[in-house]
């Protein structure tokens, strides 16, 4: 059984997102968590090392950090095809998305809150967000999804920080376009019922 340990609008929407899109059984543990506006506080049910959503257990795994869980989901249930599998073609492409995600998107958007994404520190290692909306532009250019006509937990990933952040939403018809796809789907509409 999957048991996933969740708050609503926090970062673990999008593992709940890709659950519905799985269409497989779980059971969620809803968490209180600590917020930005210091409101919450660390829940005992949440096994998370640091108290945090999202986390899954899977027969006796802990995974934890949303891209570990989505590629964790979507190797558990390849025919679901909503990821790459392991010798498929776009393998490649689709870590690289899955990662880029956690070491320069979410960086870059925190660094940008923060008021110090000009630092040349920042700029050197991430860029910065006009990097991150041309990246993402030039890769949808002409495609329906990240990966070409196929929906992945890619996208689910990738278009996540524009729903919490419409503001940072890139000025760009590709850019509105794909999240009005991603948010038109059923599961993202489910899951954002449920919650």
């Amino acid at each position: 059984m999957l048991t996933f340990y969740h708050a609503p609008m926090s970062r673990s929407g999008r593992v709940h997102w890709l659950l519905r899109e799985l269409d497989v059984p779980f059971e969620t543990v809803r968490c209180d968590i600590p917020r930005q506006d210091g409101s919450g506080a660390r829940d005992p049910r949440n096994p998370h090392p640091d108290g945090k959503v999202p986390a899954l257990a899977h027969d006796g795994a802990l995974i934890t950090e949303s891209a570990a869980i989505l590629l964790y989901l979507t190797d558990l249930f390849p025919d679901r095809q909503l990821g790459i599998a392991t010798g498929e073609q776009g393998r490649g492409a689709y870590l690289t998305w899955l990662f880029w995600y956690g070491a320069v998107v979410e960086p870059v958007y925190i660094l940008d809150v923060l008021g110090v994404a000009d630092h040349p520190v920042a700029q050197a290692s991430f860029r910065g967000r006009d990097a991150v909306a041309a990246r993402l532009i030039a890769a949808l250019d002409g495609r329906e999804w990240l990966m070409g006509d196929r929906f992945t937990a890619a996208d689910i990933l990738l278009c996540s920080p524009y729903l919490y952040f419409p503001d940072a939403t890139p000025d760009h018809p590709t850019a509105r376009d794909w999240i009005r796809r991603c948010t038109a789907r059923e599961a993202y509409l489910t899951a954002m019922e449920h919650d």
